[in-house]
């Protein structure tokens, strides 16, 4: 009991450090790509200056989401020797897959597109920009595909053991992993917004870097009003997929502790598991079965439809759920400001619009730990859905050494990513981007050159 308790908290710690990386990594490749594309439509100068700082924080949050994943395969080894032996020849075969066709692009281009400005021609470095941005796409897909595939297994079998593939297509494009896919890209998407807004915001309230801030927010702004609706129309998918093949999930999200017909949506209450009922709830009628099955009399099975030790960690479950929608409801009353401001030409001049930019910063990045865990923990007491119990997955170790193991990485990750990252990162901020005609240097520079040449 204790040493699967201690193994899931150690586990949890790394991937929350390390998904932060990639979300960020997988947002800026693709802001970069949009702004250099931009750039070399209009020859703009802000929008060069816009891409060399933003590609300063995007080479550290790429190396540092390396790092920390790098933790987390050593991890699989020696927390979970149970779970890797039964999946490796799912998973395993997923994430060489994520290498081949992913990481080696990204390594393979991301020191052009770090290093290539002035050295190569203009769409020669727009190509290696392109390529990163496929590499990080692409990698997102096969870890979703693999989390996926523990959410709704398909296309395996379990025997003696192990399980053993029947149909690579359906492992890869298992029941839930296009709607989760898309889900994680929009998220990732708005995380980083929120990080390009408030950065943008902070320099608009020290007016300083102005044509650069009003870019960037102006862009941020549009991105949240356009992807927030979105997020929700496949938030809505995703969650009728969770409704079919993980109701108990739904149930613990909603808080259903009984099966009913017409139930309604849970506003606010305290889950208690122990007499299964909700405490102080505020409720909207009719309105779970509504999103879940999209009829308001529709029947949502509940938590008593499987015995108690099947059931996730109900309050967990049901706060994160609304953790996340609140920090997305944000975000749009965000954008809407916005609107409004932009319509009365105030965008850029509205102090306390500007200040909540950037006290908005992390709104994004709660919404994506909390949907992480809403579908992490909702999943268990199963680490591969319906077949494969956590407690038969973990490795049987000493309780000493996995506090040992968790001391060490809070004490390692706290100094790597909680100074140094942070520190690198902030300072880059601080100083801002450099002067357009700094900017421009290398390439007036590799102009003349040409042109020496030529003669």
């Amino acid at each position: 009991m204790w040493m699967e308790f201690l193994s899931r908290l150690q586990f949890a710690l790394t991937i929350s450090f390390h998904i932060l990386f990639p979300a960020f990594s997988v947002g800026l490749a693709t802001f970069l790509v949009i702004m250099e594309a931009v750039w070399l439509k209009t020859r703009n100068p802000v929008y060069l200056q816009i891409c060399k700082f933003w590609t300063k924080v995007f080479a550290l949050t790429f190396g540092m989401g390396v790092v920390s994943g790098i933790a987390m395969e050593f991890q699989l080894g020696t927390n979970w020797s149970g779970f890797t032996d039964a999946v490796g020849p799912v998973l395993g075969s997923l994430f060489v897959y994520e290498v081949l066709t992913a990481f080696f692009i990204e390594a393979g281009f991301l020191g052009i597109m770090i290093f290539g400005w002035g050295r190569l021609s203009k769409g020669l470095h727009f190509l290696a920009t392109f390529l990163v941005w496929i590499g990080v796409t692409l990698s997102a897909f096969w870890i979703l595909s693999a989390n996926s595939w523990m959410q709704a297994p398909s296309g395996a079998v379990l025997e003696h053991g192990r399980f053993h593939v029947t149909s690579w297509l359906h492992v890869i494009f298992n029941p839930t992993v296009i709607p989760r896919y898309i889900h994680m890209l929009l998220a990732a998407y708005l995380s980083t917004i929120m990080v390009i807004a408030g950065v943008s915001a902070w320099y608009l309230l020290r007016k300083v870097h102005v044509p650069f801030a009003k870019t960037c927010l102006s862009f941020a702004m549009w991105v949240m009003l356009l992807l927030i609706p979105i997020q929700m129309f496949v938030g809505d998918m995703v969650g009728v997929k969770l409704d079919q093949y993980q109701p108990v999930k739904t149930a613990a999200i909603e808080a259903v502790w009984h099966t009913q017909k017409g139930a309604p949506f849970v506003v606010f209450a305290w889950p208690d598991e122990n007499q299964q009922k909700n405490l102080f709830a505020i409720k909207i009628p009719y309105a779970a079965s509504l999103i879940n099955k999209h009829s308001i009399n529709a029947t949502l099975p509940g938590l008593n439809t499987v015995p108690k030790q099947d059931w996730p960690d109900v309050p967990i479950v049901f706060f994160c759920f609304r953790i996340m929608v609140g920090m997305g409801c944000l975000i749009l009353l965000l954008a809407l400001i916005s609107v409004v401001l932009r319509a009365k030409k105030k965008l850029f001049e509205t102090p306390w619009f500007l200040r909540a930019s950037v006290w908005m910063v992390p709104t994004g990045f709660i919404a994506l730990l909390t949907g992480w865990y809403t579908a992490e923990v909702g999943r268990q007491p199963w680490v591969v859905y319906n077949i494969l119990r956590t407690k038969d997955a973990v490795s049987h170790l000493q309780t000493w050494q996995v506090i040992a193991s968790i001391s060490v990485i809070i004490l390692v990750y706290g100094l790597v990513f909680g100074v140094f990252y942070m520190r690198y990162v902030l300072k880059t901020i601080r100083k801002g981007p450099d002067d357009l005609a700094m900017v421009k240097m290398p390439f007036a520079y590799m102009a003349l050159e040409q042109d020496k040449e030529a003669k």
